[in-house]
């Protein structure tokens, strides 16, 4: 047995197996779902900390982007000057450049884990009461016999590209809503202010530009994924997305949707 499995990934299946007891002994149906939604929270809930020191360093730079633009047009071609008063700035706005980098290191093995662990539980097949007692801690967490892998109908352990044939397009749900929580939550990330093209130099619009294009990559992305993993991962990463964006509404705001919002609004 590895470290990750010792630190990370046994630790991470027997809270899934303390939800699934939990869940089991009130007699509520699909527990297996419910558990990894449990589960799911309870990581959140690890990682809240973590996750707002990210979006807070975040948002400090957001704020400081226009003055970091007028510090690259005033200091142009003297890079030595504008490292200096970009740390000057960095300084005044209270902005360590790495707060943002550690959190998303530090969980990066969580998630890993905690997908590692999912990955491994929807799949144990025929074996899984053996298998699942080979790792419980307890012998209260131990259980008698196979879990439901099904979720409101939904084969937790199949992906959408594998039920197409028998639910047909309604399947496709599944990656839309995916693909469209991670839309709402890069969306809320970037800026509430419009950035004006005469602000930013053409050169110096890179990250505008990549921040952009992200926006609607990264959603498109996440949602192909979603329709070739299997529905237990992608009712993992849509609970994990949904509470990321009520800690994003909780820290700035609407951010960038709030825009969308007020056109709606309008039009209305």
């Amino acid at each position: 047995m590895n470290i990750f499995d010792t630190l990370i990934l046994n630790p991470i299946l027997n809270i899934l197996l303390l939800n699934y007891k939990l869940f089991s002994s009130i007699g509520a149906p699909f527990a297996l779902g419910f558990a990894i939604i449990g589960l799911t929270i309870v990581i959140r809930v690890i990682l809240y900390p973590l996750m707002s020191a990210q979006l807070k360093a975040a948002k400090k730079m957001q704020d400081v982007n226009p003055h970091l633009s007028r510090l690259r047009e005033k200091h142009k071609g003297d890079a030595k000057t504008l490292q200096q008063e970009t740390m000057k700035l960095y300084k005044e706005f209270g902005i360590n450049p790495a707060a943002g980098c550690l959190p998303i290191l530090i969980q990066l093995p969580v998630i890993w884990g905690l997908y590692a662990a999912l990955n491994k539980v929807i799949n144990l097949g025929a074996n899984t009461v053996s298998e699942v007692n080979k790792l419980a801690y307890y012998d209260f967490l131990k259980i008698d016999k196979p879990w439901d892998v099904y979720f409101f109908g939904l084969p937790l352990a199949q992906n959408p590209a594998q039920l197409m044939n028998t639910l047909g397009p309604i399947i496709l749900l599944v990656p839309l809503l995916t693909g469209l929580f991670q839309f709402i939550q890069s969306k809320m990330m970037m800026s509430a202010t419009p950035v004006k093209k005469d602000d930013v130099k053409k050169k110096d619009d890179f990250a505008t530009a990549f921040q952009s294009q992200s926006l609607y990559i990264f959603p498109v992305m996440i949602g192909f994924l979603s329709y070739t993993f299997p529905i237990g991962l992608s009712l993992y990463w849509n609970t994990f997305t949904i509470f990321g964006i009520i800690q994003q509404y909780k820290i700035s705001g609407l951010g960038g949707l709030e825009i969308w919002m007020q056109k709606v609004w309008k039009q209305k």
